[in-house]
């Protein structure tokens, strides 16, 4: 099958490392428009975006059920994952300004209960992502290692939900940071190892992680509720997952209340 927008050097690179970028999904002013529609809502209320806010937010937020199914990104994960794809969740990373919030070095593989490890994540910079900003910094070709032992410490300044980290001397392997400008992705298999540092500068690192994967994956920690996607391209003949309805985003209690049913059941799994 042709490829739609990634050639054969490219797909060829992110399978043997497990990483790629950067790839241009939109212009930046859009991207500006998409920062300016959360901005406008945290100032509706009051406070940053928080909680459960921040994860699945596409059945929360019509401007980012419209990132997730942008075709740029939906035509490059279709090159690697095939023409069926899942939007598993999608999840605001956000780091202020001068703040010292980062990401410790952690594989989502460990954590996520999906197999087979057909799943990457497609990160999103609403805003710059430069160096100074504190990008993802990944350990290239660590995607070929099995899940590892991680530790975890809790620590508040991780925007990690129980600051699970890799039990390894990363310092030993060679690291490569992603810097991003805004309207640009980067892609990761589920199983890399990622981490990146405190935001150094005086505005707002804003990212949108989209996790995608294929049908044929399994939630294997669900118990008697199934874990929840989007189909978003393609076709489901495998249903392993209950697929998620998009609300009217016009009714807002609606919307809040199928947001917040669907991320209780997702958080409750990834918890067990």
């Amino acid at each position: 099958m042709m490829a739609k927008i990634l050639n054969t050097k490219k797909i060829n690179f992110f399978k043997n490392n497990g990483y790629l970028f950067p790839i241009k999904v939109m212009e930046e002013k859009e991207a500006f428009l998409y920062r300016t529609a959360l901005e406008d809502y945290e100032k509706s209320q009051g406070s940053a975006i928080s909680g459960i806010e921040k994860h699945k937010s596409h059945l929360l937020f019509s401007w980012v059920n419209e990132i997730i199914h942008n075709k740029n990104i939906l035509d490059s994960v279709e090159d690697i994952l095939g023409p069926n794809i899942l939007c598993w969740s999608s999840s605001f990373f956000i780091k202020e300004a001068n703040e010292n919030s980062f990401v410790s070095w952690h594989q989502d593989a460990q954590y996520w209960g999906l197999e087979p490890d057909d799943v990457l994540t497609a990160w999103v910079a609403i805003s710059d992502a430069s160096l100074e900003t504190g990008p993802m910094e990944v350990i290239p070709k660590s995607h070929k290692w099995q899940n590892l032992e991680h530790k975890e410490t809790f620590n508040e300044k991780n925007l990690l939900t129980r600051g699970q980290e890799l039990n390894i001397k990363t310092s030993e392997y060679n690291t490569i940071a992603m810097p991003l400008k805004p309207g640009e992705i980067s892609l990761h298999h589920v199983k890399l190892a990622h981490s990146s540092r405190i935001n150094k500068t005086n505005d707002r690192r804003i990212g949108i992680a989209i996790r995608y994967t294929t049908p044929q994956v399994k939630q294997t920690k669900a118990d008697k509720e199934k874990d929840t996607a989007l189909l978003v391209r393609g076709e489901d003949q495998f249903m392993n997952f209950n697929h998620e309805i998009l609300p009217n985003f016009n009714i807002n209690k609606e919307t809040i209340l199928n947001h917040k049913i669907t991320s209780a059941n997702h958080h409750k799994i990834l918890m067990k």
